[in-house]
């Protein structure tokens, strides 16, 4: 691609981002979010392969979807109260149909279905930023309008998307398709404690970010798209390989590594809320997505190859690690300690 074509959508990603976080108006709201979907588009599809296009063609159907609702959304709340102010959204219908919306652009289950396919098509820094970024502004808009949303509606979807996220990444070989359903499983996390904590929903985001976007980083440097190829990219950067261990132990949610923090947090807040049910059962199902990251962890580090390779192995990689994936690995893995200082600042 084109490096200025490149420089001109990554400053519309930015642009729509932030449009949507600082606004107040549904209008504004919705155009940073158009502009955030026009400008990802041509992203996932470089590469003008049939399944890149195929998910190009998804992600605009879905996301063209999701706004019409979120659009139709404001509209009848505007009709009905006089109100475009999006902490103003007290109309029942609309805060149904904002909720179908937002959970279609997170992928939440029972609108998930396209998020694995889009990101099985597309490159890994484009599917690093769908799994990141693109999930910002949704969340901006859930936080906003947290306080009218339907809790037991908000609770069904987040158990459901933590079950299927962690069911169905168990038999995946496609390491994108993991990391799919991976977060759509993380998603399910933010979502149960959004109505009662909104500060923490925003704190588990960050930090899924980070551990996600340590993982797709490590991933386009060793250059692995599946587990067969993971395999042998030990050879190539040993190091690498041992810190990525780490940072998808992280992802699991192991003590005493990052990824720990956020849902000891979560489970604590349910708790005080007394909803011991659902935290026993969302910390149960997160035992699916563990056996999946324990599966990625295994394979980059302790396995070789079941069956003679073809081809040499790379003793050493052609793109050397940078400092970028150095400091999210420090990042994903260390921050454990820093907790009072986190919870001070949320």
């Amino acid at each position: 691609m084109n490096p200025y074509a490149k420089l001109t959508f990554s400053l519309s990603l930015v642009l729509g981002t932030t449009i949507t976080i600082s606004s107040n108006h549904w209008m504004m709201a919705w155009t940073g979010l158009e502009i955030n979907t026009l400008a990802i588009i041509p992203l996932i599809s470089k590469h003008h392969h049939p399944r890149a296009i195929e998910a190009a063609i998804k992600y605009f159907l879905v996301q063209a979807a999701a706004s019409t609702l979120l659009l139709f959304s404001s509209t009848i709340n505007a009709w009905h109260t006089g109100q475009w102010d999006i902490t103003q959204l007290t109309h029942p219908t609309s805060s149904l149909l904002m909720t179908m919306a937002i959970a279609m652009k997170l992928g939440l289950v029972p609108f998930h279905f396209w998020f694995p396919e889009v990101l099985q098509g597309s490159p890994l820094v484009t599917a690093m930023l769908l799994s990141t970024v693109m999930k910002f502004p949704p969340i901006t808009i859930l936080l906003l309008t947290s306080h009218s949303l339907n809790p037991t509606l908000l609770t069904m979807m987040a158990i459901a998307s933590a079950a299927l996220g962690g069911w169905m990444g168990l038999n995946q070989t496609q390491i994108r398709k993991i990391l799919a359903f991976s977060s759509i499983s993380h998603m399910g996390w933010m979502t149960i404690i959004l109505i009662y904590n909104p500060k923490l929903t925003l704190m588990t985001f960050y930090l899924y970010c980070i551990m996600t976007a340590t993982i797709f980083m490590t991933l386009n440097s060793t250059n692995s798209l599946k587990l067969s190829t993971m395999m042998t990219s030990w050879a190539k950067t040993p190091a690498l390989n041992a810190s990525m261990m780490m940072a998808l132990l992280s992802l699991a949610g192991l003590p005493p590594l990052t990824g720990f923090l956020p849902k000891w947090l979560i489970i604590q807040e349910l708790s005080k809320q007394e909803m011991t049910t659902s935290a026993t059962i969302i910390a149960i199902l997160s035992l699916l997505s563990l056996f999946f990251y324990l599966r990625l962890a295994y394979y980059s580090t302790i396995t070789l190859p079941p069956n003679p390779m073809n081809q040499m192995k790379q003793w050493c990689t052609n793109k050397p690690t940078n400092t970028l994936v150095a400091t999210l690995i420090s990042l994903s893995t260390l921050l454990l300690p820093a907790s009072p200082m986190i919870l001070a600042s949320i």
